[in-house]
């Protein structure tokens, strides 16, 4: 595996369509994490509990019944009674590459780079809008200061 390509096992815009923005965070779910990695969501919280040391509030945390109930609302595909009881856990950046410390299967880990690397560059092109912004502000600024 040589190129970006053949190193892609799904597809960045299916994994960018599964990071959400809770509690002013990027974070992915566990339920979707589960699927990319292709084991059972009870199997990933598993490996998450025998590991609780991995995995402090700022790498993970569990919904609240509120934030899933929204989260609900807002994703046409989650029907009440398809999904578990259990409310579900947001895993972020960091919490996502912990992951693959636990989790051990080749694939677990070749799709945690991908997820990291997706993070990077949406983090990369917020900065370079960030940076923009300035930039414009400061062209207005002088503007109206002549």
């Amino acid at each position: 595996m040589t190129s970006r390509q053949s190193f892609e096992l799904v597809s960045d815009e299916l994994i960018a369509n599964k990071i959400y923005f809770i509690r002013n965070q990027k974070v992915m779910l566990d339920r979707d994490l589960a699927k990319l990695y292709q084991v059972e969501t009870k199997r990933l919280k598993e490996a998450v509990k025998r590991n609780p040391d991995r995995f402090p509030t700022d790498f993970m945390f569990e919904l609240t019944k509120t934030e899933n109930d929204s989260l609900r609302t807002q994703i046409a595909s989650l029907k009440r009674g398809e999904h578990s009881k259990y409310l579900p856990l947001a895993f972020t950046e960091q919490g996502v590459a912990m992951l693959s410390s636990v989790l051990n299967s080749k694939r677990a880990i070749s799709v945690n780079i991908q997820i990291i690397r997706l993070f990077t560059k949406i983090r990369s092109i917020l900065s370079d809008n960030t940076e923009l912004k300035l930039e414009i502000e400061s062209i207005k600024k002088k503007k109206k200061s002549q």
